[in-house]
């Protein structure tokens, strides 16, 4: 490594040069003239060449100091600004995530409110998303729904997903209650467009002919075609973690039982190798809570 100055002679220097003051640059960098004084003449004899012309009552800068100062400068305000960004990095109290929004309104809400009543001084920013996610370098987690045979390199899966059958209480199908797979074929369905497979797994599952979509409501918002579940306006099979809530809210029912498993799954990548401790702390919180909901 090359001989350098100490970096506070640089300092002493550069106030010194700025207030034409080793008083002043003494004030400014808290400590005595003399210190400033005995900086600056220890960076002149490293350099070898004068930096200041010594006037009874004030300063100027030789040709030399004049030429040096804006290097030093800027070198001493890169620094500066280096260090800040580290500092503001380790006290950061911010975690930004990127969610589908179904998810986001139908499980991460009730994550983020417990996350916040045991940690209130981190504050969480999510960014919803549809098909696909945010920027990669916006987002500190990135949760994302994958093929479980495609999950993205160091994404890992939340839970073991599984598509659930619901459709609002007394549902009906040709005047009778909704209660057996065979009533599927003539019930008003929803379509979620983009996961026809839904409607595919169920009818397997049943051993039905497959369920074509013509004539159904059809929407690519989850959340919106479990509403209109809810509303009464047919029966849809979304995953089991959209439809939680509203089954414990009574506002759907299952018609009758499944045991589907999901293609689509939920995954998270999270960004740094070396998270700053705010995004530490709610990683072990929402890993923790995809192993609740999975139990």
């Amino acid at each position: 490594m090359k001989n350098l100055p100490h970096l506070t002679f640089l300092r002493s220097f550069e106030a010194a040069a700025r207030h034409l003051s080793f008083t002043s640059a003494s004030e400014e960098l808290n400590c005595t003239q003399s210190a400033v004084s005995n900086h600056v003449r220890s960076l002149e004899e490293f350099i070898g060449r004068p930096l200041f012309v010594r006037l009874p009552r004030s300063l100027s800068l030789t040709e030399v100091g004049e030429a040096y100062l804006p290097s030093v400068r800027h070198a001493l305000q890169e620094i500066d600004t280096a260090t800040e960004s580290l500092i503001s990095q380790k006290r950061k109290r911010e975690v930004v995530v990127s969610c589908p929004t179904s998810l986001a309104s139908m499980w991460l809400a009730g994550v983020l409110r417990d996350f916040t009543a045991a940690h209130p001084d981190v504050q969480v920013k999510v960014h919803g998303t549809v098909w696909s996610d945010v920027d990669e370098d916006v987002s500190d987690i990135s949760i994302t729904m994958n093929y479980a045979e495609d999950i993205p390199h160091g994404a890992v899966q939340l839970w073991a997903e599984r598509l659930v059958l619901v459709c609002a209480p007394g549902f009906e199908v040709d005047g009778e209650p909704l209660s057996r797979p065979e009533q599927l074929s003539q019930a008003q369905r929803i379509q979620v467009l983009g996961r026809p497979v839904y409607w595919e797994l169920v009818a397997k599952y049943f051993d039905l002919q497959p369920l074509v979509s013509a004539g159904q409501h059809q929407t690519d918002v989850s959340t919106l075609a479990l509403e209109l579940a809810a509303e009464g306006m047919g029966c849809v099979a979304l995953p089991r973690a959209v439809v939680l809530p509203y089954l414990q809210r009574g506002l759907v029912v299952e018609p009758m039982a499944t045991d589907i498993v999901n293609p689509w799954v939920y995954c998270a990548k999270f960004k740094d190798r070396t998270p700053a401790p705010a995004v530490k702390l709610f990683k072990s919180w929402l890993l923790n809570a995809a192993t609740r909901l999975e139990g």
